[in-house]
């Protein structure tokens, strides 16, 4: 049971190289399946550690099931109980932070939304006067739809075809659905640090997919490469803070950024070796995740497993679990 036990906890290190491959794969996709990419990598890979912990959580609960006391596991598994208890407290912390987080986002855009009524504006763009400088794309909220929030201060630190664009960009962040993604990955990276990086990935990922519809809209690059970095300059010296899931079109690298947009419109990775670099990585954070399920699910098995060898029950498992018990005592 020590042996399987500790390749459960070592489960728990799939997500930092699942995290680095899924980063990896999104920097060579265009700006669109790179977002869905990385969301799919974090859930996934949270998902993943989750299980895990339940795998070890339940151990006890498994074997008392089986009619095996809690002194003959301490006996018998003297891991088991300590790792379960840390596997709860490990969950209950988790649970903790994302209500936490939850309520901070839901706060958040209650703020925002009481910025908004102070506004003006036309259709889904509101201006709110102010020093600020600062746009920001706000997610529909108890039955009002989205808004495209600009600030007087941005207004007068663009010209007509920087604002053109500024608009279009952060309106693609509405049809998107951006603040979705953005929340949801937000939210787990409480589950696992690794998947902090994924967030950051994220944040530029999505800026960059408006950058993109922005320069459709506009129909020259070099006017979105411009308007972006002249919002970022104005916003940075006196912007406000906004946080997840709202989402700014000064967010994010922004050099980065308008690099990309200098260059050519990005496209699918083309030719047999990229594709199946492509496919390998995809395959790779998939296996990460999918293999802590699996051996999570293993536990489940092999606690029934063991428990019912203590007991001198018929195990009815076959002889791969057979050997598996002679392997690990």
């Amino acid at each position: 049971m020590t042996y399987v036990s500790a390749l459960v906890v070592l489960t728990l290190a799939f997500p930092w190289a699942g995290a680095a491959v899924a980063r990896r794969l999104a920097d060579r996709l265009p700006p669109r399946p790179a977002c869905w990419t990385l969301v799919g990598a974090a859930v996934l890979l949270a998902a993943g550690t989750v299980a895990a912990l339940v795998g070890l959580l339940h151990v006890p609960f498994l074997a008392s099931l089986e009619h095996v006391s809690p002194a003959r596991v301490l006996e018998a598994w003297p891991a088991a109980v300590p790792l379960a208890c840390a596997a709860g407290a490990v969950l209950a912390v988790q649970s903790v932070l994302l209500l936490r987080r939850r309520i901070r986002h839901r706060s958040l855009l209650r703020r925002a939304w009481l910025a908004v009524d102070e506004g003006t504006g036309d259709g889904n763009l509101v201006v709110v006067a102010g020093t600020d400088v600062d746009a920001f794309a706000l997610p529909g909220h108890r039955g009002r739809p989205g808004r495209v929030v600009v600030t007087s201060g941005m207004v007068r630190s663009l010209r007509a075809g920087e604002r053109e664009v500024l608009l279009a960009h952060e309106r693609a962040h509405l049809a998107g659905r951006h603040h979705v993604l953005s929340a949801a990955v937000d939210l787990v990276t409480v589950v696992h640090p690794a998947i902090r990086s994924l967030r950051e990935a994220l944040v530029f990922h999505l800026e960059r997919w408006a950058d993109e519809e922005a320069a459709a809209v506009v129909g020259d690059r070099r006017v979105a490469a411009a308007a972006i970095a002249r919002a970022a300059l104005a916003g940075s010296a006196h912007g406000r803070v906004t946080g997840y899931p709202l989402l700014s079109a000064t967010s994010g690298p922004v050099p980065r950024r308008v690099a990309a947009l200098l260059r050519p419109e990005p496209a699918p990775p083309r030719g047999g070796v990229r594709r199946a670099a492509v496919v390998v990585s995809a395959g790779s954070v998939v296996a990460a995740a999918a293999g802590a399920f699996a051996v999570a699910y293993g536990l489940h098995e092999y606690v029934e497993y063991a428990a019912r060898q203590l007991i001198g029950a018929p195990s009815g498992c076959s002889v791969f679990w057979d050997w598996l018990g002679a392997l690990s005592g």
